[in-house]
């Protein structure tokens, strides 16, 4: 099929290379011409494990413009995968989407061929509705039909997640049905050869089939995430009990992850959530309720939760070193996770600012995430190039993101570096163990903690 992709932003170029991979003819749509220019030479706009060896195994079935009349005109379907930022408010902004759908519908009054418009894009429940009254506006709806497809995308895993999807979730009549059938018909029989960068996972056969109305689609994207960011939220409470009590939120994951009514997945306490869509699709959920007339008060204590865990680990720091005024701190990890350089709500930035604020004196190093972080924090910020560079001679150090190359560093290692042997797990992502064998006090976050010294 021939598909067109508005929008090369983490969602739109993984649908893009995605379809293209699967046989179709891609035309990926950015209006930042600088974008396209370097997409067409293979350059990332982002880091995601695959994507650039995705995006290169079939150059000749994906093309990137930033001309609307060259993508729409030949098009069987049309995804809108553009970004919807959070407002002040919380609310969704939509205006980059509807300026796509305003041009896109501008063109397609001058084709006959009919045509399937899917939003990708994370709206407020009703916006597909407002899609489909543009187009019934433009006299086009006999030969446009308008559907939901949501992405249930996780960064860092967003490959295998295209591939190997839980669910496919469509909303829209028969119609649009039978098209999302056809585009997606690859993954549902699981026919393709799966590339060595994202193989099947071991017994893995072929995803649900999900048919729903419109609003319902809308609406599960938003619930999904929701839904996460809770258990995340609750696991943190309980780490913040565990620290008062003496108990290990390890073991207690553990044993409720065991019951199938709740599952072993998001029970790994932390610092909380951040990333491009637990924060802002959580608010835009509350906003949508509030103008809705409800008062979604579970979702309010999620947000506020989240909100505050991060300074948990500024608050086990202070108590360690007293004043923070001229201490070296070394941070470990800026991206919000591991495998990404998103820095989007990340609790690296608040975290870094806030000790700032108190003239510590920080080092911080990531992978990936770098360069990015530059443009985000004080010039005070010193980036350490190696790992050693940051924790050397460093009263602190705290573990913010879980990367490979922090978790494989030995204790030992660490304790020689460091002046002072203080290290806060922001992840639990440490062996509390080794750090007691090496002499140094381990601080996680709801964990027995190991301390031998006092520091302050």
């Amino acid at each position: 099929m021939n598909v067109t992709v508005i929008g090369t932003g983490y969602v739109g170029l993984t649908t893009g290379a995605s379809l293209a991979y699967l046989g179709h003819e891609v035309t990926c749509v950015d209006v930042d011409e600088k974008k396209v220019e370097q997409l067409s030479q293979g350059i990332m706009p982002f880091y995601e494990p695959g994507m650039k060896e995705l995006l290169q195994s079939h150059p000749e079935r994906i093309h990137f413009t930033s001309s609307y009349w060259e993508a729409v005109m030949g098009a069987d379907v049309i995804f809108f995968a553009v970004g919807t930022p959070a407002q002040s408010d919380g609310s969704p902004n939509l205006t980059y989407l509807f300026s796509a759908v305003e041009e896109t519908v501008g063109y397609l009054r001058m084709k006959e061929k009919s045509t399937v418009l899917i939003n990708k894009s994370t709206v407020p429940v009703g916006t597909g509705d407002k899609i489909a009254q543009k187009v019934k506006e433009a006299s086009l709806e006999t030969t446009v039909r308008v559907a939901s497809n949501p992405e249930f995308l996780r960064q860092a895993r967003a490959i295998q997640d295209t591939f190997y999807p839980d669910r496919i979730v469509v909303g829209g009549d028969e119609v649009s049905d039978a098209i999302l059938s056809q585009l997606y018909s690859g993954v549902l029989n699981q026919s393709f050869a799966a590339p060595a960068y994202a193989p099947r996972p071991a017994g893995y056969t072929s995803p649900e089939y999900i048919l729903v109305d419109r609003r319902s689609a809308e609406l599960a994207k938003y619930a999904a995430n929701a839904f996460l960011a809770m258990k995340i939220s609750f696991i943190n409470e309980i780490a913040n009990v565990c620290d008062r009590v003496g108990a290990d939120v390890k073991q207690v994951a553990g044993i409720i992850g065991k019951d199938v009514r709740i599952g072993s997945s998001f029970l790994q306490a932390g610092i909380g959530y951040g990333g491009s869509c637990f924060p802002k699709d959580t608010r835009a959920l509350q906003y949508i309720a509030d103008t809705s007339g409800y008062d979604f008060k579970l979702l309010s204590a999620v947000i506020e939760v989240n909100h505050s865990q991060k300074y948990i680990m500024l608050q086990k720091l202070r108590e360690q070193l007293g004043e923070l005024a001229g201490k070296q701190i070394a941070v470990l990890g800026l991206s919000f996770k591991p495998g990404t350089d998103d820095l989007r709500e990340a609790p690296s930035i608040p975290i870094i600012l806030e000790l700032l604020a108190e003239k510590a004196d920080v080092r911080v190093h990531d992978p990936v995430a770098m360069n990015k972080a530059r443009s985000l924090l004080p010039d005070r910020v010193h980036f350490a190039e190696q790992i050693k560079e940051a924790l050397r001679n460093a009263d602190a150090a705290l573990l913010v993101t879980e990367w490979p190359e922090y978790i494989s560093l030995s204790a030992e290692e660490i304790r020689s570096l460091m002046r002072r042997p203080v290290f806060i797990d922001g992840r639990n992502a440490m062996a509390a163990s080794d750090f007691e064998n090496a002499d140094m006090d381990y601080l996680g976050i709801g964990t027995r903690n190991k301390k031998k010294y006092e520091h302050v």
